[in-house]
C-alpha cells in the first residue's frame, strides 16, 4: 500500500518563488543601507569621540545636542 503523496522533492511553486525573491530583495537592501565597516582603529577613534567622565556626586544630566533636539521636537 503506497501513500497518495509523493515522498521527496516538492515541485516548485509560485508562492515559494516570491517569497524567496521578496526575501532576498530585503536582504539586499539592508546590506546596502547598512554603514560601512571600519577596520582601522584611528579611523573608529576619530568616528567616536571619547565620553565625558562620571561626575563624583551622581547626576550627569547635561544638555548635548541629541537632547536639544528632542525639546525642539516636543515642543512642536
Amino acid at each position: 500500500m503506497q501513500d497518495s503523496q509523493a515522498v521527496g522533492v516538492k515541485p516548485a511553486s509560485r508562492r515559494g518563488f516570491f517569497l524567496g525573491a521578496a526575501s532576498a530583495g530585503a536582504a539586499v537592501a539592508a546590506v546596502s543601507v547598512l554603514p560601512k565597516v571600519v577596520d582601522t582603529p584611528a579611523a573608529v577613534e576619530a568616528v567616536a569621540p571619547a565620553a565625558k567622565p562620571a561626575p563624583e556626586k551622581g547626576g550627569g544630566y547635561s544638555l548635548s545636542e541629541h537632547v536639544k533636539r528632542y525639546y525642539k521636537t516636543a515642543s512642536a
